[in-house]
């Protein structure tokens, strides 16, 4: 198996398709104007303590102070692994004061960025942990031989006085001695400058801010199994082979400059799978389809047999349609950028083999997810629950916005709703004024159901309230929009 990535540049925005076997496996976007924060290091200014949440607000220059919990304090971990009670946090913060803290959370909605005090700057073979004494391996390295050696030779590699600690990545798996050593040297010294400009800047300043969206490509994305690297701007892509050369030499032979009449995102049919991501019903092949509904709390996936009736009875028919959900659903969530709790409703299944082999596809489905995840077995009422970690905006959140009819409820109020609210509206306005006339302005369907159906009704209000009321389309309002012009 093979996977290609596709980089789109324009000058407003830069997007990242990764596909393999024919199929867009993940989607990612960077504008301009909205650029995300995960990784940056700031030096914040703490603004208000708050004991009773053991929590902080602190302002790190962005639109609203984002928030720092107990847990993420350094001090806090520190003492967690000793074993010893934690210290309250406003013995350990007080306002005003300035503290180096990393976003590990992007803002969510009306939520603030998530800080930590744990800094950790990212390389691409290694991670380092200025604060951390100690050198840690990628769960995914799963040979514990290897594992143990991948420690060795980094240890050996790390200065005697170094204080700080790495996590070897997955991509070090087969690096040489060399460019480990490049890449502890190179997060060095980008440690060294954010010391610096922590001890020179003032608070609120910006002391490290992460690649872009294209250079994280190359640190983050790019595995073995990358046969090429397409980027249709010339520039960029004349950038991330510079940036190749020092960083990343080995992946520097697969960017490759894509100058094809026909754009890069339409090769792939990029355009039209990210319409279908937008959507809440997903196809199966078999004829089935998924329901994925996303709310403030947790995403929801329901699936459905639709109208698959493929297999040698319902049993088999329902076992063979959750299969197929589950490698839907593991790519669903990668496309998506889906956080958070996830709650998976299966079609019931009845024998607990079926149940298991459900559960450990979808597992096997979930595993090349650079995510950190946990899947848990079927509850009592045969859902699946699990987790994604949730750093930026689903796609969703980033190229949506609420409904201006709706306000997000999904649905509208009837019509007749609508003509019931304003004949109530015109009887309370008649109790208090007393105009010459009332003038209703609504949409065309409220308007031609006074004309017709609920004719009567208003004529009735009109001679009770011994007023005229006459019907005016507005154009451009919305069905629950309406206003009562008093003349």
């Amino acid at each position: 198996m093979t996977e290609d990535i596709l980089i789109n540049v324009t000058p407003f925005e830069t997007r990242v398709a990764l596909v393999s076997n024919g199929a867009v496996q993940e989607l990612h976007l960077e504008r301009a104007t909205q650029r995300g924060q995960v990784g940056n290091v700031y030096l914040g200014k703490v603004v208000r303590v708050l004991p009773g949440m053991q929590s902080a607000f602190i302002d790190i220059g962005l639109e609203r102070a984002a928030f720092l919990h107990i847990a993420d304090l350094r001090e806090n971990r520190q003492e967690r692994a000793q074993a010893t009670p934690p210290t309250p946090i406003e013995k350990l913060l007080f306002e005003g004061q300035s503290l180096m803290v990393q976003v590990i959370k992007d803002p969510l909605g009306t939520k603030g960025a998530r800080l930590s005090t744990q800094i950790s700057i990212a390389g691409r073979m290694l991670v380092y942990l200025p604060h951390d004494p100690h050198i840690g391996i990628s769960q995914k390295i799963g040979s514990e031989e290897d594992r143990q050696a991948l420690r060795d030779r980094v240890q050996a590699l790390v200065p005697k006085e170094e204080k700080g600690g790495f996590i070897v990545r997955t991509q070090a798996e087969g690096a040489s001695d060399d460019e480990l050593s490049a890449d502890l040297a190179y997060l060095k010294k980008l440690w060294t400058s954010v010391q610096t400009g922590a001890r020179t800047l003032p608070p609120a300043s910006l002391l490290h801010q992460d690649l872009t969206l294209a250079q994280r490509v190359l640190r983050d994305m790019v595995t073995p199994i990358t046969n090429q690297i397409l980027v249709d701007s010339r520039t960029v892509c004349a950038e991330l082979e510079e940036w190749a050369k020092i960083y990343t030499p080995s992946v520097l032979e697969r960017i490759h400059h894509h100058s094809s009449e026909r754009a890069l995102f339409d090769t792939a049919n990029i355009e039209e799978e990210i319409v279908r991501a937008l959507s809440r019903r997903v196809d199966l092949k078999s004829g089935g389809y998924l329901i994925i509904d996303q709310t403030e709390a947790l995403t929801t996936v329901d699936v459905n047999t639709g109208g698959f009736v493929g297999g040698r009875n319902f049993d088999d028919t329902i076992f063979k349609t959750n299969l197929e959900a589950a490698q839907a659903i593991a790519r669903q969530l990668r496309l998506r950028n889906l956080g958070g709790i996830i709650i998976l409703d299966f079609i019931d299944m009845d024998d607990e083999d079926h149940r298991e082999a459900v559960l450990t596809a979808l597992k096997k489905a979930l595993a090349p997810d650079r995510t950190r995840m946990t899947v848990n077995g079927f509850t009592q009422l045969g859902l699946v629950e699990m987790t994604r970690k949730r750093t930026r905006d689903s796609l969703a959140h980033q190229l949506c916005e609420p409904c201006p009819t709706c306000q997000s409820r999904g649905n509208v109020r009837t019509s007749r709703s609508i003509a019931y609210e304003i004949l109530r509206e015109i009887l309370r306005e008649a109790r208090q004024f007393n105009p010459k006339e009332f003038r209703i302005l609504a949409s065309q369907n409220v308007v031609d159901l006074f004309l017709e159906e609920e004719s009567q009704h208003l004529a009735m209000l009109g001679d009770f309230v011994g007023k005229q009321i006459s019907l005016e389309v507005a154009t451009g309002y919305t069905q629950e929009q309406y206003d009562i012009v008093l003349i």
